[in-house]
């Protein structure tokens, strides 16, 4: 292998498959803290004390997403979707929290962006080949023989 060479399909699957697991590990590890340390009323009121609107429901909704939606980049299953509504949470707490305190951690966007980043590959990518999603996508691919009508002999 060549230091200037691209990379394989295999060493492609490999780091989509290390950046799904640890960045779920990230949100879910989040979520949990919204749910089970702070409560759903502690989120609400701690995003209202942030200034984001109607707090009482995107508090819980934002624990909820994390949490689930980085169970689901873990396993790989409905990886874009997922990445989807948290690359969404990533703008929100980037425009309404972090900018105003600079780039730097632990306050300024440096890591909400670097979250960002890291769904916006999972929405373009997807979850790559050691994933549920493709699991499924294997599963419900028309077979390419199977599927074709038999040949008759001519006589």
């Amino acid at each position: 292998m060549s230091l200037f060479s691209n990379a394989s399909n295999r060493q492609i699957n490999f780091g989509l498959a290390i950046l799904r697991v640890i960045v779920g590990a990230i949100f879910v590890a989040h979520g949990a803290q919204k749910i089970f340390v702070f409560g759903f009323d502690g989120v609400a009121g701690a995003f209202g004390q942030m200034g984001i609107p109607m707090a009482s429901v995107l508090g819980p909704f934002v624990a909820l997403v994390e949490f689930f939606g980085g169970l689901a980049l873990i396993s790989g299953l409905l990886t874009r979707v997922a990445s989807l509504g948290l690359l969404s949470t990533m703008v929100v707490a980037i425009l309404q929290v972090h900018l105003p305190n600079g780039f730097f951690a632990p306050n300024g966007v440096e890591f909400p962006l670097s979250l960002l980043a890291a769904t916006s590959m999972l929405v373009i990518t997807g979850a790559g080949k050691l994933s549920i999603d493709s699991l499924i996508a294997r599963k419900s691919a028309p077979h390419p023989v199977a599927d074709r009508p038999a040949l008759k002999k001519a006589a």
